[in-house]
């Protein structure tokens, strides 16, 4: 079977060079094409990736010349756009009239009310929003997003608690630096010290929970009717966003169910490539999850779990730029994938 084309939009980048790493060797995509700013395009990937990624460039993408950003440089069925906010704003809708499948992990669309935020293990059926998407814009192609990556964390945690009625939601992080990008912090704010505030973050936790957990109804999704109240803060750690949560649920189990419903969770998406073993792994030890210890996990793409107690109260852990960034995206596509939509 061919594979299917993809192209990278922010390939330089370092969610770009995550994408770059996730999708090597995969077995539905194939990488044709690498975009990027006008300073990169024109001249091989390797001399101009200021690779940050604790692997060697895969040999398939050294010598590719980068691109620039534009629909008629690409050839490629799927783009994954690793692009900040603003630039998404203009070039994605450019790429999606165009023809093409937009897997975003910019924050510029996830709200808009035809545009599905979706994370697999949670809201598959959101999926659905791209057929309006498509009437509504008169779009050939369409745009799929996935949540922030703390979202993406805590979002995967709540859907097992699901069943005991989730009434509200406290949830204080403790962010890792590489969600500001590789350059994004100075080291002298950070070192020593934890930076209580991450501009936007509240906001995004508070309100994309909420349309991930809705109800989609065929036309657009109504949001849940429970409550997300989000404290979040920058820690000196390189990778791996943590998670203390507060779980406020209707028919107050006892930590014990609640440990047994992570354990057993299971959304049956096993025929996807980049579908973790164990999508949430339960860590017994009274000092875990770490993120040196556990954000790797599940090669990147599980959530680790511990800590649950009399709440009920637990604390989450993933890696930033696989599960909530890059992985994200990919397991979007391969669910598109699957579902027909590419």
């Amino acid at each position: 079977m061919a594979k299917i084309k993809v192209g990278i939009l922010g390939a330089t980048g370092n969610v770009g060079q995550r994408f770059i790493q996730v999708l090597n060797n995969h077995p539905w995509f194939e990488i044709s094409a690498l975009a990027a700013s006008e300073r990169s395009a024109g001249k091989a990937y390797a001399d101009v990736a200021d690779w940050k990624v604790g692997t060697e460039i895969p040999d398939s993408v050294c010598d590719m010349e980068v691109v620039q950003i534009d629909p008629k440089n690409i050839d490629a069925d799927i783009v994954f756009s690793a692009l900040p906010a603003d630039l998404a704003l203009t070039v994605e809708p450019a790429f999606a009239k165009e023809g093409f499948v937009v897997a975003s992990n910019a924050s510029a669309f996830r709200m808009q009310e035809d545009i599905p935020l979706v994370i697999p293990e949670v809201n598959p059926e959101h999926l659905g929003l791209i057929d309006v998407q498509k009437k509504n814009r008169k779009w050939d192609g369409c745009i799929i997003t996935n949540p922030n990556c703390s979202t993406i964390m805590m979002s995967v945690t709540l859907k097992p608690l699901l069943q005991f009625g989730i009434q509200n939601i406290n949830v204080a992080t403790m962010q890792a630096i590489s969600g500001a990008g590789y350059n994004g912090i100075y080291a002298m704010s950070i070192y020593d010290n934890v930076v209580p505030y991450i501009g936007g973050e509240e906001e995004k936790i508070e309100t994309e929970t909420l349309k991930i957990f809705g109800s989609f109804d065929g036309k657009i999704v109504k949001d849940a009717d429970f409550k997300v109240s989000a404290s979040c803060n920058r820690v000196p750690v390189i990778d791996g966003h943590t998670e203390a949560v507060w779980a406020d649920l209707k028919s107050k189990p006892k930590p014990e169910a609640v440990r047994e419903a992570f354990l057993k969770f299971d959304p049956g998406l096993s025929n996807l490539p980049t579908e973790p073993k164990h999508p949430i792994i339960v860590r017994d030890e009274k000092d875990r999850p770490q993120p040196r210890l556990d954000r790797d996990m599940g090669k990147g793409m599980s959530v680790s779990v511990g800590r649950i107690r009399e709440g009920i109260r637990y604390v989450a852990l993933g890696h930033n730029t696989i599960r909530g960034a890059a992985g994200a995206s990919v397991l979007n596509a391969e669910l598109m994938h699957k579902k027909g939509y590419l």
